[in-house]
């Protein structure tokens, strides 16, 4: 006797045939008894008599994979949660099904309704119990999974509806393959009517039909190919895969470029190589914008560097091959080393710049103290408060400008403060007592190694810094004084801000070109802070971001701590970019939409959600597998 009882000692078979023998009558007893003939094995004319089985299969091929099902409710509603869809997934469809998938249901009229799934379960066919020991011991002793008792449902999230609107016929050369004559443009609309029950359901494998359901642009700059569950979206198309763009001209509003970028990325998610090969595509020979006198430019890029890796923008990667190049080609993707690529390297006491890893041109440049005057909060080594403030602005500056003139150094500065009678001459006239007095001069030393070095000033190079299709890096790794490079990249960044949002430029070349402003470690120099100078950095980029895109300016900012950028400069940003990221406050920072903010921590390197409501239904991506230019070092 087994573990299971009497039931494992139990044969069917056996039993059947004792049954039978034990109680079958004597033939000649049958024959006797009833005149009706015996119909267990055979008929008067020797025929078989078995029983013949009737085929449960529906004759035909099917089409979809599945249909949809109206047995908890079919209902369409303008609040989400009331909205009730499933679709009934036939076995052989079970396994590719995944979670987040695209379909397609297809009303009577030609119009489609073109959804996500966002929940699958198994249900039970029958009424019964199967959780109970018989039934797992059968389980474990079986080879395989025998679904037929179970039914199978997705449940749906209506996305759009797609037409074919007829007043727009297409064009000859239209992408999708089909003839003008087959129809108008395809078109999205909120979901506004309920789909028919028993409808069959496809996956969407039709590159028109996804990029229109999900409104994504056909042109602009390309950021990686749609996927679900990490896996690209394939289609029936050549090239299979479905690439994601953001929108670059200007026919349905600002390019997004100048709508502001944010990457968000922990350390080895990818953030580096992804934002090189977006950049890449910016410095494209055939990217330009129009200037309001006429003129087409091709963007500049400046990207700071804390980490020295974009000025390998300048070469090829020796990585990418024949082949990639190819497919890169076919997808009107740039790719390639840069050539207008230079490295502009803040010039900082001792502090030498070791550039083995890239073949960048590398100019040398200074922070001249003259830009304290328009930007006083450069010279403020700490928290000012605003008597403090007020004192270094409206008396000691201007006072020093009146004695050594608009090209006063630092040094001059620091042997103006140290003078002991205009410290007790502006303490009896009682317009800055002595301990504020005092207190200012603490936080203005300790910059001797920044400004006025052994360079030429950056106000000098504008003309090289600011090139139309050149990439200029500002490498800040070779410092290592924190406060140092924060006013270096702040002084050179609040340059480049000033001068375009002036309506009285200095620098016609910075007002007149095109701009991208890349800083990476952004944290670093946006984040909320309690000093006056802190609070004047987050205005400047705030009116930036305000601004930037009707002045042709673009902030791309990357930054692996999003949760510390200060909100006024991350509500202007129009394109959120996430990589892995695995710190909750991070994740709660970028803004995404919850069925994506729960994947972010399981994303494998290259892998990405892209929120930019106004490009796009939020999607995620996987980016190219090699970058476009040189990165890493040997």
């Amino acid at each position: 006797m087994t573990d299971l009882g009497d039931f494992g000692d139990f044969d069917a078979d056996a039993d059947a045939d004792e049954g039978s023998a034990a109680n079958a009558p004597d033939s000649s007893t049958a024959s006797a008894g009833t005149d009706e003939p015996s119909t267990a094995s055979s008929t008067t004319d020797g025929s078989s008599d078995a029983f013949e089985s009737t085929p449960v299969e529906p004759s035909g091929d099917d089409v979809g994979i599945g249909a949809l099902c109206v047995s908890q409710g079919l209902r369409i509603a303008e609040d989400g949660d009331d909205t009730t869809l499933q679709a009934y997934i036939t076995r052989g469809n079970r396994s590719s099904i995944r979670i987040g998938s695209y379909l397609l249901a297809p009303y009577p009229d030609g119009e489609t309704l073109f959804c996500r799934i966002t929940g699958l379960e198994y249900a039970q066919q029958y009424h019964a119990d199967d959780a109970t020991e018989i039934h797992a011991r059968r389980a474990m002793r079986s080879d395989g999974i025998d679904e037929s008792d179970y039914k199978f449902v997705a449940t749906l999230e209506p996305v759009a509806v797609l037409y074919e609107d007829r007043a727009e016929p297409r064009s000859a050369d239209d992408s999708s393959g089909r003839s003008p004559q087959e129809g108008g443009e395809l078109k999205r609309r909120m979901t506004d009517r309920v789909p028919k029950p028993q409808t069959v359901i496809r996956q969407a494998d039709d590159t028109e039909a996804i990029k229109t359901g999900l409104k994504m642009p056909d042109d602009g700059v390309f950021l990686g190919h749609l996927s679900v569950g990490g896996e690209k979206v394939r289609t029936a198309a050549s090239p299979p895969t479905i690439d994601y763009r953001l929108k670059d001209d200007y026919e349905a509003g600002d390019p997004l470029v100048f709508r502001h970028t944010l990457i968000a990325g922990g350390t080895g998610s990818g953030k580096t190589h992804g934002a090189k090969n977006i950049l890449r595509q910016y410095l494209a020979d055939e990217r330009t914008y129009p200037m309001a006198d006429g003129r087409t430019v091709q963007p500049a890029v400046v990207q700071f560097d804390p980490q020295d890796e974009y000025a390998q923008m300048h070469d090829d990667n020796p990585d990418l091959d024949s082949d990639f190049a190819r497919r890169l080609e076919r997808e009107g993707i740039a790719y390639g080393g840069h050539d207008e690529t230079t490295a502009f390297v803040p010039k900082v006491g001792s502090a030498s710049y070791a550039a083995g890893h890239h073949r960048a041109k590398q100019v040398e440049f200074t922070i001249p103290f003259s830009m304290v005057h328009d930007n006083p909060w450069l010279v403020a080594g700490s928290g000012l408060n605003d008597n403090q403030y007020g004192a270094l602005v409206s008396v000691l500056l201007p006072r020093f400008r009146n004695q050594y003139g608009e090209d006063g150094t630092y040094e001059e500065f620091t042997t103006f403060l140290d003078d002991p009678a205009l410290r007790e001459e502006l303490d009896e006239s009682g317009r800055v007592h002595e301990a504020t007095f005092d207190a200012v001069r603490r936080r203005v030393l300790g910059f001797g190694h920044v400004f006025d070095q052994d360079a030429r000033p950056i106000t000098e190079l504008v003309h090289e810094f600011v090139r139309p299709g050149g990439l200029t890096v500002v490498p800040t790794y070779h410092i290592n004084d924190t406060r140092a490079t924060e006013a270096i990249v702040l002084a050179v960044s609040s340059l480049l801000i000033d001068q375009k949002l002036s309506n009285d430029p200095t620098y016609d070349r910075i007002k007149e070109t095109p701009l991208v402003l890349g800083m990476d470690e952004a944290h670093n120099f946006l984040t909320d802070a309690d000093s006056v100078q802190a609070g004047k950095v987050i205005n400047k980029f705030t009116e930036a971001a305000k601004q930037g895109r009707k002045e042709r300016l673009g902030l791309f900012l990357i930054t692996q701590d999003p949760q510390d950028i200060h909100d006024a400069v991350f509500k202007q940003i129009n394109t959120t970019i996430v990589l892995n990221l695995g710190d909750e406050d991070a994740i709660k920072s970028v803004n995404i939409p919850s069925n994506l903010e729960s994947k972010v921590p399981y994303m494998e390197k290259g892998q990405m959600v892209v929120y930019s409501p106004d490009n796009s239904e939020p999607v995620e991506l996987i980016g190219l597998p090699k970058c476009l230019t040189r990165h890493g070092r040997d």
